[in-house]
């Protein structure tokens, strides 16, 4: 799924090409992409067509284009959605799911192979889609606020890689970027939030937002072609990976083979030195 660095990328090729223009047509060519719109596709398009974009805007992985006269389209990538804009006469790639025309006669076209993203109509959502107000602000906005995360994490009692990827505490967080930030820390996966001590916890949201801002600067993580910008490049974080992904590989820091656990259907990647599994008690 793309995380963080990879939408803010997406959002910012969004201002470029987007931002400014009207939307001439819609065609929808495949409603699954519309279910969060429940009104329908036909609904979907009115509303769309003849408005202006005046900005596109970020809360976590969500992303939404602000309208004129304060509405917004709702999008989430999902765990294969792309965003490309391309000339009317480029051929249709596979798995299009909705097509906006543009003023410019440019196509902003929404691409998603797993079907798992979409879109929506957000009425009056222009600041903020009132669809995700549970979603916490991310280290990245400058809203963000270090002190009331390190008091709400201190109140759970789970693992901190749970809490860190859990939306309604902190957004944008993702699995890859999580396992990058608890190796820099460093910290093992499984230990108690309750546990935490504050310069840990002070220490892991710093390396968190530097992982997410080296991660932004090199244009995201791509591991194949799903995950690209909206001109259909590549990010290259990860040629810098030190934890996900390295199963087998010495740990940078002192040698020893990164290891490979399952954690919620996916997987945590650590050091077995430098973040010791935590001991009975401390879990």
């Amino acid at each position: 799924m793309p995380e963080l660095p990879e939408v803010e990328v997406v959002r910012l090729g969004l201002v470029d090409h987007v931002v400014g223009r009207r939307i001439t047509g819609v065609t929808v060519h495949d409603v699954r992409s519309l279910r969060r719109h429940l009104a329908g596709p036909a609904d979907f398009v009115h509303r769309l067509e003849g408005r202006t974009v005046v900005g596109a805007a970020r809360r976590g992985k969500y992303l939404w284009m602000q309208l004129d006269e304060g509405d917004a389209v709702l999008c989430h990538l999902g765990m294969s959605g792309q965003f490309l804009v391309s000339g009317p006469d480029a051929p249709p790639p596979r798995h299009l799911r909705i097509t906006l025309t543009l003023d410019d006669e440019n196509e902003l076209r929404f691409v998603d192979q797993r079907i798992f993203g979409g879109m929506a109509f957000s009425e009056d959502g222009a600041v903020l889609p009132p669809e995700i107000t549970h979603i916490a602000r991310d280290p990245l906005d400058p809203l963000f606020d270090p002190a009331e995360f390190a008091a709400r994490i201190r109140r759970r009692q789970t693992g901190v890689k749970r809490a860190i990827l859990d939306q309604t505490l902190i957004s944008g967080v993702g699995n890859i970027y999580a396992d990058e930030s608890l190796w820099r820390t460093p910290l093992h996966y499984a230990r108690n939030t309750r546990h935490l001590r504050t310069r840990e916890i002070e220490a892991l949201l710093g390396h968190i937002g530097e992982v997410m801002t080296e991660a932004l600067a090199q244009g995201g993580t791509s591991f194949d072609a799903l995950y690209v910008n909206v001109n259909g490049n590549s990010g290259y974080f990860d040629r810098s990976l030190k934890a996900y992904g390295q199963e087998g590989r010495p740990c940078e820091r002192c040698g020893t083979p990164i290891r490979r656990d399952a954690f919620m259907n996916r997987s945590s990647f650590w050091c077995p030195v430098c973040q010791p599994r935590p001991r009975n008690g401390r879990f």
